[in-house]
C-alpha cells in the first residue's frame, strides 16, 4: 500500500525508505532512530548512519505512513496511511508498548476546544500513558516501570 500511496503522489518510496518502514511494522515497540541503525547493521544492510534515517523517517512522516510519539522521540506506522487523520497514542508506562486510536469525536472535540479559544487545528498528537493488558496480567503497576528511553 505504501508503494501504491507514494506512486500515486509522485514521490519515490526507496529500498531505505520502504525497509525502514518494514522495520518499524515488524518491532514489537515504538523505534528510535538509533534502534533503526541497530536494526539495519544486525541485517547485514549496508551501514547508515542516524541523518540518512532521520531524512528517510521525515519523508515517511510527511506521507503519512509513520507517526512520531513526540514523548518517546520514536516512531511507529500509521495503521490507516490512506487518510489523513489525527493520532491518539495509549503508551504503555511500564514496556513502552503503543497503540493507536482512531476516535472522530475526540478529533471533533479537541478542534471544537480549539476553535473556542481562537485556533484551527492543522495537526494533533495526543499521548496519553497507561498500563498495557500484559503488563497488568504480569503484574506490573506504574510505580516500577521498566521501559526507559534515553
Amino acid at each position: 500500500m505504501a508503494a501504491a500511496l507514494c506512486g500515486d503522489r509522485g514521490v519515490q518510496l526507496t529500498p531505505l525508505r520502504q525497509r525502514i518502514l518494514e522495520l518499524l511494522w515488524n518491532a514489537e515497540r515504538p523505534s528510535g532512530a538509533y534502534d533503526l541503525v541497530e536494526a539495519l547493521r544486525n541485517d547485514g544492510d549496508r551501514p547508515v548512519g542516524p541523518p540518512t534515517i532521520y531524512r528517510a523517517l521525515d519523508f515517511l512522516k510527511a506521507q503519512g505512513l509513520v507517526s512520531k510519539i513526540e514523548s518517546r522521540n520514536s516512531y511507529v506506522p500509521c495503521a490507516h496511511p490512506e487518510r489523513s487523520h489525527n493520532c491518539l497514542f495509549v503508551i504503555c508506562s511500564h514496556c513502552g508498548a503503543s497503540d493507536e486510536l482512531e476516535d472522530a469525536r475526540v478529533e471533533h472535540l479537541l478542534a471544537e476546544n480549539a476553535q473556542a479559544i481562537g485556533y484551527r487545528l492543522e495537526r494533533s498528537v495526543v499521548e496519553v500513558q497507561g498500563i498495557c493488558e500484559e503488563c497488568i496480567a504480569s503484574g506490573a503497576s506504574s510505580a516500577t516501570p521498566e521501559f526507559r528511553h534515553d
